[in-house]
């Protein structure tokens, strides 16, 4: 068990009846390991436990195109909020099973829907699932690291992403595979400071706020702090 997993799987307290789940949040930056973090969680919690990603919330492209909201993907106006938020008030009323959108990243798109089946432990990571729900979590866990890590890491993946679409035509990257290293690294920077450093800093990082627990990585992705705050770990319990 990683130390980011470690603290937040100490967070969750099963209710003693089993009547409904509990709703595990986790917010972050882009690249900061919000996924991997929620995948650790499902191999090192007891019991039946899934994983839903706010991104399936996100509007399809040809909404956000018709929307003129395509600059503005990963911002609160290009999510379906009020799909996250009534799915997340049937899972804590304990109506599972329920269809969820599902969202690729290949593709950069909403592609389907899958089955989310009754389980001990509900974790929904994304951007804003802070923002947008922390009212409906039992536990919230937001990760944090300095901008210039969180930089770093999204310019990695962005390389990797167009690095794997020269052999996937059906990926969105494949439109960035003609350019050399440094010119996909420029690309990369740019999307970074157009998009994702504004919306970590007007929408996400103020989120931060709400979480009961906050894990701060360093550099190399190794958990430098965690702090805890009871007060907040369980704001969503009653709601």
């Amino acid at each position: 068990m990683s130390d980011a997993s470690r603290a937040a799987a100490a967070l969750v307290d099963m209710p003693a009846d089993g009547s409904r789940p509990v709703v595990l949040g986790i917010a972050g930056g882009v690249s900061v390991g919000k996924t991997t973090l929620a995948d650790e969680l499902r191999g090192d919690l007891p019991g039946r436990v899934d994983v839903v990603g706010t991104d399936g919330f996100l509007f399809s492209n040809a909404v956000l195109a018709e929307r003129g909201l395509v600059a503005r993907k990963g911002f609160p106006e290009s999510y379906d909020l009020d799909a996250l938020r009534s799915f997340l008030i049937a899972a804590r009323a304990g109506e599972l099973p329920r269809l969820v959108p599902c969202y690729s990243h290949v593709t950069y798109d909403v592609a389907g829907e899958r089955l989310v089946a009754p389980v001990d432990v509900l974790i929904v990571e994304g951007l804003n699932v802070l923002a947008a729900a922390a009212d409906l979590l039992d536990v919230a866990v937001y990760l944090d690291a300095a901008e210039e890590h969180l930089e770093a890491w999204y310019r990695t993946r962005f390389l990797e992403l167009v690095a794997e679409a020269e052999d996937d035509p059906s990926s969105f990257y494949r439109a960035f595979a003609g350019l050399d290293a440094d010119q996909a690294a420029r690309v990369a920077g740019e999307v970074w400071r157009a998009v994702n450093l504004v919306n970590l800093r007007d929408h996400v990082a103020p989120s931060r706020a709400r979480a009961g627990c906050v894990i701060t990585k360093g550099a190399n992705h190794e958990v430098v702090a965690v702090e805890h705050r009871p007060d907040l770990a369980t704001e969503g319990e009653g709601s």
